[in-house]
C-alpha cells in the first residue's frame, strides 16, 4: 500500500465518521441504534451543486434526502409562470426524509443559490438498508409523527383563529 492509498483510506474513514455524527443529529434518524445507523452513514454520498443547479424539480420523484453541509438552496413552488419561495435551506438543514419512505412526486423545486455541498441518501440505498435492519422502522415512524405534530402545533400557534381558510388547512396530524 502506498501513501496515497493510506491517505484515501484515512479520508474515507473521516468522512464515514462525519456522516455518522451528522445522521445522529437529524431527528429522522435519531431513534436508530448506532450499529444500524452506521449502515446509513456508509451509504451516504457527498455531492456538489453549482449556483443555479437544481437539486430536484417540481413533479420529479428523485427519491433523495439532503443534508446541507455548505451553501444554500431555495425551495419554491411553481404555479403557472410564478415561483413562490417557500423556504431557504443552509448548513445544518435536512430535507427529504419522507421521500426515503416511499414514492412521491415533489410538490416543490429546490435550486442552489450558491455553490452547495450536500450529504445525500437515496431511497434505493435506504430501502436496501432497511431490509437488513427492519427493527429501526418503528423509531423512524415515531420521528415522522413527531415532526408532523410539531409542524401542525406551530402552524396553529402562528395562525389567527378567526382565519377560516387557515382552520380548514389544519388536521394533517389526523391522517
Amino acid at each position: 500500500m502506498n501513501w496515497s492509498e493510506r491517505k484515501d483510506d484515512h479520508c474515507q474513514t473521516c468522512e464515514f465518521q462525519e456522516n455518522l455524527k451528522i445522521l445522529r443529529q437529524i431527528p429522522f434518524f435519531s431513534e436508530i441504534p448506532v450499529e444500524a445507523l452506521k449502515i446509513f452513514a456508509y451509504l451516504c454520498t457527498r455531492e456538489i451543486f453549482r449556483k443555479d443547479d437544481y437539486l430536484f424539480a417540481q413533479d420529479d420523484d428523485d427519491g433523495q434526502a439532503f443534508y446541507f453541509l455548505s451553501g444554500s438552496a431555495e425551495l419554491f413552488h411553481l404555479r403557472g409562470s410564478e415561483a413562490y419561495l417557500v423556504h431557504t435551506y443552509g448548513p445544518g438543514d435536512f430535507s427529504g426524509g419522507l421521500t426515503l419512505l416511499g414514492r412521491a412526486q415533489r410538490l416543490f423545486s429546490l435550486k442552489a443559490v450558491s455553490d452547495t455541498v450536500c450529504l445525500i441518501l437515496t431511497r434505493e440505498k435506504f430501502q436496501k438498508a432497511i431490509a437488513q435492519v427492519p427493527q429501526v422502522v418503528p423509531g423512524m415512524l415515531q420521528a415522522v409523527i413527531e415532526a408532523i405534530w410539531e409542524w401542525e402545533r406551530r402552524f396553529l400557534q402562528d395562525q389567527r383563529t378567526e382565519c377560516e381558510v387557515c382552520r380548514k388547512r389544519t388536521g394533517v396530524s389526523m391522517i
